[in-house]
């Protein structure tokens, strides 16, 4: 907990500048059980009422029933329940905000869709927010931005910090075990996230900070040296991994964007789920990044081994190419995106000349920091969560057509742009 401490305290110190870092939120709180304590943890962040308490039906099972009834003597309540497994798309964001219209505030009851529809409805309405959070699933409690899909387009849109983020490891212990491999796979992504931004940033000048990483190396160590003690229900494995994911969040919202937690590896997880298979069954997105992490592990495992840089040619991309996969409206809007990233012929030639320079610095840079694919795939194994397309419901063709389209989804420079503009993007090397 030091580290979650030092930035609530403001006493943690940016690795790059010395300048002290600052995370908009009140509370987080850790416990081995919260039971009893709902009312209490709420009532200190003296939140406008009633309270819109958001939950799913396994959410409202797992904590959300406890702390309605534990908020029901402070406040109205406005229960708003999405059903089985809400989508966090533009469509039940707007079910959240017209059911909560006249709520005070929000508070959550789950982890990823629940966290991001009550975060991204309260930022639309002007209102704040608490989280209850019931398994470590993900990273995005204490971020400030929300994947909701609109018109089919997958986006990271602005959201709200909350006030308060509240864990019951109780709670988390008894959290399905597909949820907890999940959250694995969304920390181990750590490493291909990483390497993607450091490429971005030595090539294109693009901003990187070291700080979101700074902060979650001992505890990455520590969970992958035992990954299967999560799935004993130890809680101290349980308390690392949350733990991981809150500052991953954080990290976000130091940053200003996903850029230290989202890289090439998510988006191959966004195109799936942007173009899913006729009759596809959702994974989880935890699962699927662990397998897409796979993925983009070979890829920069298989560059980063080279002696020479990549040659890069003029990209192939269109506005027409992107229409025709995805789609005249979401096509479009794509290809406006990503045009600074989209190199003619003269910038290939001015970014070869860069890569030719910074290459063994930029090689000896990335190695320090990065995992190879056979410790990610063997951290994977040990906790059993998905390696394989096959395991989160893919067929070879869907998970091929995933790899090579991923990155006219948006502007963001990865190992799959460097790997693809030099003709080195094999999907079929990658995924076996």
């Amino acid at each position: 907990m030091d580290n979650l401490r030092k930035l609530l305290d403001g006493t943690y110190r940016d690795p790059d500048t010395g300048e002290v870092l600052h995370v908009p939120m009140k509370s987080l709180v850790i416990e081995p059980t919260l039971a009893g304590c709902e009312c209490d943890l709420v009532k200190a962040l003296d939140l406008p009422r009633p309270f819109a308490i958001v939950s799913d039906d396994n959410t409202h099972a797992a904590l959300g029933h406890r702390v309605e009834a534990a908020l029901t003597p402070l406040s109205e309540i406005i229960p708003i329940r999405l059903g089985k497994r809400p989508h966090p798309d533009d469509r039940t964001a707007g079910r959240v905000m017209q059911e909560g219209e006249r709520a005070g505030s929000y508070i959550a009851v789950g982890s990823g869709s629940i966290c991001d529809l009550a975060k991204y409805s309260a930022a639309r309405q002007g209102k704040r927010c608490a989280v209850f959070a019931t398994a470590p699933s993900m990273n995005g409690y204490t971020s400030v931005n929300a994947a909701i899909t609109v018109n089919g387009h997958k986006k990271s849109l602005a959201a709200i910090s909350p006030d308060g983020v509240f864990v019951d490891l109780d709670v988390l212990a008894k959290a399905p075990t597909r949820l907890i491999q999940a959250g694995f796979g969304d920390a181990i992504c750590r490493s291909t996230a990483q390497v993607d931004w450091l490429l971005s940033s030595r090539l294109l000048g693009q901003t990187y900070r070291s700080a979101p990483f700074a902060f979650i190396t001992d505890l990455e160590n520590q969970l992958v040296a035992d990954p299967a003690a999560l799935l004993k229900g130890d809680r101290a494995a349980l308390s690392c991994l949350i733990q991981i994911l809150l500052l991953s969040g954080f990290g976000m919202t130091i940053c200003g964007g996903s850029y230290p937690a989202s890289q090439g590896e998510h988006l191959i997880s966004h195109h799936i789920e942007m173009m899913p298979p006729l009759g596809w069954e959702p994974a989880l997105h935890g699962e699927q990044i662990a397998v897409t992490t796979g993925v983009m592990a070979k890829l920069q495992d298989g560059i980063l081994a080279r002696d020479v840089p990549p040659q890069l040619g003029a990209s192939k991309l269109s506005a027409g190419s992107l229409r025709s996969h995805f789609g005249d409206e979401v096509g479009l809007a794509c290809w406006k995106d990503i045009q600074p990233k989209v190199a003619d012929s003269e910038r290939a030639l001015r970014l070869n000349e860069r890569l030719k320079a910074i290459w063994p610095r930029l090689k000896s840079e990335i190695e320090l920091v990065r995992r190879p694919s056979a410790e990610i795939e063997k951290a994977l194994a040990k906790v059993d969560a998905p390696r394989r397309y096959s395991a989160i419901g893919l067929s070879r063709a869907a998970f091929t057509d995933a790899i090579l389209h991923a990155r006219e989804i948006r502007n963001r420079y990865t190992f799959l742009d460097l790997a693809a503009d030099s003709g080195l993007l094999e999907p079929e090397r990658l995924i076996d």
